[in-house]
């Protein structure tokens, strides 16, 4: 596996996903909850029969990938839960959810990105995809259609850090403020952290821990119930990516960003 370095100076947004999709604006009259019952046999169908054998072969194949903990969720998947997980890879982090709520369909909380490929926006849509609108109706509707979920008994997919850095071997700070749905909605946190070593004879093995349930703590005030609770989190995925041993990328801080120096060159050149 070729080995690359990130140079990075903002570890909230710089995304190193490598996709260069034209990001196009969510319309007005997008619909998060399709009404139409053929789209949602079809969805279904997708889903189950079709990706997820997919996702399974995938990772099984490309990674060899296990989960570990996945019982800890079966006491919650008839009400439903929130799964938060470390972004570090593309199709890795598509596919992840669907194996680790299985049998359930997850919903996973998106970019606009996501949806913005037009011969693809509909798989994608079908698939559970969740874009977080810019607009203050369309938010409206986002956070109703979360609530719908919930209350449906749904699971719901998030990655708090929001901006794929790949096979990154730590745990990037994230804000509180995804975890006011579970507040909002009374379903339990649970996390889901991708940790790497060496394959032999080449690659990376990953396997991913689940942890949890958490719960608000409610002998806090109100508005502290949310930063305790992204702090649970947080905790339980930064002990979990010490376990792994291995990464093929580094990732550099620069304050700002400009042209790489000989030594960066010859560094870079050396790991590739």
């Amino acid at each position: 596996m070729k080995k690359h370095i990130f140079y990075y100076n903002d570890p909230l947004h710089d995304d190193f996903a490598g996709m260069n999709i034209n990001i196009k604006r969510l319309p007005e009259n997008y619909t998060y909850l399709p009404r139409s019952r053929i789209r949602r046999a079809a969805a279904w169908i997708l889903h189950h029969c079709i990706a997820t054998p997919v996702s399974y072969l995938f990772l099984k194949i490309s990674c060899g990938q296990k989960i570990v903990g996945r019982k800890k969720l079966r006491p919650y998947r008839k009400e439903g839960f929130f799964l938060y997980g470390n972004h570090t890879r593309s199709a890795g982090d598509a596919f992840t959810p669907s194996m680790a709520a299985f049998p359930k369909k997850p919903y996973l909380v998106v970019s606009p990105a996501a949806v913005s490929i037009p011969c693809l926006k509909r798989v994608v849509q079908d698939l559970g995809a969740m874009p977080v609108p810019d607009s203050l109706e369309l938010h409206k509707k986002f956070l109703s259609a979360i609530r719908t979920r919930a209350d449906r008994g749904d699971v719901i997919v998030i990655y708090p850090e929001a901006h794929i850095w790949p096979l990154y071997t730590g745990i990037r700070p994230f804000s509180a403020t995804s975890f006011t749905y579970p507040l909002e909605t009374g379903k339990p946190v649970f996390t889901f952290t991708a940790t790497y070593r060496k394959r032999r004879p080449f690659g990376v093995k990953t396997t991913v821990y689940v942890d949890g349930p958490f719960f608000p703590d409610a002998s806090l005030p109100l508005r502290q119930r949310k930063f305790d609770l992204r702090d649970r989190a947080y905790t339980a995925m930064l002990a979990r990516s010490n376990l792994s041993s291995y990464s093929p990328n580094r990732f550099i801080f620069r304050e700002t960003q400009t042209e790489p120096m000989e030594a960066d060159l010859a560094e870079a050149s050396a790991l590739s």
